[in-house]
């Protein structure tokens, strides 16, 4: 079983940055492809990012466009989103992720590819 912690969130101004972290459990960390998605208040659960298990393909939600960097660290079972350039419309509480399915591109940002899911972070953009 892989559980995962994110922490990170919080409070933050619009313009501002936020860098959450998730930690996996799973000691073959590097196996795993990790994931993040988002619920917005009222929203429907939105990917955002995801990270093969070397680091070596990313993969971004449209609405990110360059504001956001997904990236990990093996050796301390660790994945970063690092969101700049924050808006309020990216107020929601964000999940992480994980499955060891074979990566496909393209199903990334399907949540169904993803058995293990964190308790999730708030966070909130205020203007």
């Amino acid at each position: 079983q892989v559980q995962l912690v994110e922490s990170g969130g919080g409070s933050a101004q619009a313009g501002a940055s936020l860098r959450l972290s998730c930690v996996a459990s799973q000691p073959t960390f590097s196996v795993l492809h990790m994931g993040w998605f988002r619920q917005g208040p009222g929203k429907e659960r939105e990917f955002v990012a995801a990270i093969n298990w070397n680091g070596g393909v990313t993969d971004y939600g449209d609405f990110v466009k360059g504001r956001f960097t997904l990236s990990r660290d093996n050796a301390k079972s660790t994945v970063y989103l690092q969101m700049n350039s924050l808006k309020p419309e990216d107020t929601a509480v964000y999940y992480c992720a994980a499955h060891r399915q074979v990566w496909v591109t393209g199903r990334s940002g399907d949540p169904s590819m993803y058995p293990y899911w964190g308790q999730g972070t708030r966070v909130t953009v205020s203007s």
